[in-house]
């Protein structure tokens, strides 16, 4: 850190202090809010967890139920939810932590755009949550319970289980973020909506190569999953096709001139 010659500190040096000072005061906001609200979960953890694996409960047969291999798993599975839902339900938050923080650098025109995308992002984040718990899930369990051959009792383990679930959860969670790239990708002119629909064919094909290798390797898990991206992309695109780009500056010159 350079000073002046009476021994202070240059001014060049103080932003940045003051910066790195707002994002460890932001950062430690964040893990508290976390901290929180772990505490006020952690009480109801089992019953929590019965909560999130009712989707496969109430299809389990009468001769299945679900174990717990390890000897800390019935302790350590529920803790490790209510880490990850504390860190979920800390996501709204979170997000305004940083967008406080980079708020400041931005340009009026900028903000216009980041307020409702920052707020749409997380509706769809959630959206995409409750898309894999309602909809995924069951029919993901039924088939798996459906398919095993006669003779084998179906004893899934609550660690696997939990695992399962939450890839399943944060793979359509970021699936329903589709639409909030698609039109930043254009809003930044990286591409275009007509280059966009003219790719269309091979980012159909994508969704389905990302539902391979995101879900389980059954079809149906995969096509839940790469159908809404493949809808969600399309979502993007005809928002993205209200953006009015603003008229090159030499363009409107030479345009003038011409006139």
């Amino acid at each position: 850190m350079t000073q002046n010659q009476d021994g202070s500190t240059s001014s060049a040096e103080q932003p940045l202090m003051t910066h790195l000072i707002e994002l460890r005061n932001r950062l430690l906001k964040i893990v508290l809010s976390v901290l929180v609200i772990f505490l006020g979960l952690f009480y109801f953890a089992n019953d929590l967890y019965l909560i999130l694996v009712e989707p496969l409960s109430s299809i389990l047969p009468a001769d299945g139920s679900m174990v717990a291999t390890g000897v800390a798993s019935p302790f350590l599975v529920p803790f490790k939810l209510t880490i990850v839902l504390a860190i979920f339900l800390s996501v709204p938050f979170i997000l305004h932590q940083v967008w406080s923080f980079i708020a400041p650098g931005l340009y009026q025109h900028e903000k216009k755009f980041a307020i409702p995308l920052l707020l749409s992002s997380i509706v769809l984040f959630y959206a995409g949550i409750t898309f894999a718990y309602y909809v995924v899930l069951p029919l993901a369990f039924a088939f798996f319970t459906s398919v095993g051959p006669q003779g084998v009792t179906l004893m899934p383990d609550i660690s696997n289980i939990l695992n399962f679930i939450l890839k399943m959860f944060f793979a359509f969670g970021i699936a329903f973020e589709i639409p909030i790239a698609t039109f930043l990708m254009v809003l930044m002119g990286a591409t275009t909506v007509e280059k966009l629909t003219a790719k269309r064919p091979y980012i159909f094909l994508g969704c389905f190569v990302v539902g391979m290798f995101v879900t389980p390797p059954d079809v149906i898990s995969q096509t839940i999953l790469a159908v809404p991206m493949w809808l969600l992309f399309e979502v993007g695109v005809i928002f993205a096709r209200f953006i009015k780009r603003p008229v090159d500056t030499d363009e409107e010159t030479q345009e003038n001139s011409i006139g």
